[in-house]
């Protein structure tokens, strides 16, 4: 196993057990922390926290740090947060929700930059087209990061059980469910509500996950090379002004590849709050109950997991073109059937059908977004990733914004219009890039290549 293929490995294995505790952690905050809205709270401050962390701090910290010390930084962020959860309250979980925040962004660009540039040292030494490298090492790190969903669900669900709560639902109460809920629909709020879990199993769960994410800093801090180290020293010895980092994120956006993917980046937090938050509650919770939620959402994990080292290897036979069309279908059809169908125990199977679709596209989403951003913006990379973040976030907040204020069908057709208009600006920078190489091709002596390197990625 070549060096950077294990340090690739190291940082997915460390993502995986901080995002298994986060991951499942962040599912059962509306019903764990339900009194006033504490834990949607904490989740807006979190989102809208990594939103400002994202205009500044990935750019000093990475080029200060390098991205192995921003990555470890970042994690003790998070399990700071998970601390916090112990003793849940306004006091306690607005200011830890603040330090994750401003530990999210620098975490997910450090990674990112760490991927990109593992992905290119590696197609140096082996005479490779480095985005299909790129690519391969985004799907490693997906199949890892996407089972954290499975395994942080599997472990509240197995916790929970322990707990004898029973759901029982009436149909007349089944009628309120699905698309028909609405933030005034008092039947299916009776549905949806669970009583909290008794707190020795609370407290059993925290502290897994708390434990989890020690292990996730101290195996990146310990076993993870730093290979853009040369880049950090030459930085130090000619460091530019405060402003300058700043600003760069903000002049990012005069790239306009980098604007016209704003509406697809914000799309993976519209896409995410909705499987996590609407279909769990409105659609599993109503019907089934709360004990199912985190069945359901293993569901959605595994599939996500598999088909994003699926989609990683694909890529470079199909083209990152095909898997947009693949992954736009996907939810475009789940969300019109979500319209559509009345959710009933009878039709128990159903209920992972959807989130099983949902994370196929979801595994398109994040690993060829990501990808795409590594393959575009390789010259200013640090700041590519923290807008990525940026307008990522956004989608969560602004999802999370309305999420106690709009009926469910609105959400749906809400999502559906992103989307739509997300892959429709996305299809003009698809076709800005193959204009310029054309242009930049046909002007040179290698024409060959150019076509063959066209027909393998369109």
């Amino acid at each position: 196993m070549g060096s950077n293929l294990k340090n690739v490995i190291i940082v997915s294995m460390g993502f995986l057990l901080l995002f298994t505790a986060f991951q499942g952690l962040q599912n059962l905050q509306s019903s764990l922390n339900s009194d006033e809205g504490l834990g949607v709270a904490s989740l807006s401050v979190i989102y809208g926290t990594i939103i400002l962390s994202s205009m500044f701090l990935p750019q000093i910290l990475i080029k200060n740090l390098g991205c192995k010390w921003t990555i470890v930084s970042a994690m003790v962020c998070y399990v700071v947060y998970f601390v916090g959860n112990f003793y849940a309250s306004w006091y306690t979980l607005m200011p830890t929700s603040v330090i994750l925040g401003f530990g999210g962004a620098p975490l997910w660009a450090a990674k990112c930059t760490y991927l990109t540039v593992s992905g290119n040292l590696e197609a140096e030494k082996t005479n490779k087209l480095g985005q299909d490298i790129v690519n391969h090492y985004f799907g490693i790190f997906f199949l890892f990061f996407q089972s954290a969903s499975v395994w942080g669900n599997l472990i509240s669900s197995l916790i929970f059980a322990q707990s004898p709560e029973i759901a029982n639902f009436t149909e007349d109460a089944l009628q309120f469910c699905g698309a028909s809920d609405c933030p005034d629909s008092t039947m299916q709020s009776d549905n949806a509500t669970s009583s909290r879990p008794p707190p020795e199993l609370i407290n059993i769960l925290l502290g897994v996950y708390t434990g989890a994410g020690v292990l996730a800093v101290l195996l990146v801090a310990i076993f993870l090379e730093q290979v853009d180290l040369n880049e950090v020293r030459e930085f130090r010895d000619n460091r530019p002004s405060f402003w300058t980092t700043f600003l760069a994120t903000f002049r990012q956006l005069r790239d306009k590849r980098q604007c016209l993917l704003i509406f697809l980046t914000m799309y993976s937090g519209f896409e995410q709050s909705f499987i996590a938050g609407e279909y769990t509650k409105s659609y599993v919770t109503c019907a089934l109950g709360i004990q199912f939620v985190g069945f359901v959402m293993i569901c959605f994990g595994a599939a996500n997991a598999l088909c994003s080292i699926l989609f990683g290897k694909l890529s470079k036979y199909v083209g990152r073109i095909a898997l947009f069309v693949l992954a736009t279908a996907l939810n475009a059809a789940c969300i019109i059937a979500l319209l559509l169908w009345k959710p009933h125990p009878h039709q128990f199977a159903v209920f992972f059908v959807f989130p099983a679709l949902w994370g196929m596209a979801d595994a398109v989403w994040q690993t060829q977004i990501n990808a795409l951003y590594g393959v575009l913006f390789v010259k200013n990379k640090e700041a590519a990733f923290a807008n990525y973040r940026l307008w990522e976030s956004l989608g969560f907040v602004i999802a999370f914004g309305y999420s106690t204020f709009l009926c469910v069908s609105i959400k749906e057709y809400l999502v559906l219009a992103v989307l739509v208009i997300g892959i429709a600006l996305y299809g003009i920078v698809e076709y800005m890039e193959r204009n310029h190489q054309t242009k930049h091709c046909l002007d040179g002596s290698d024409k060959n290549n150019y076509i063959k390197k066209a027909e393998t990625q369109f």
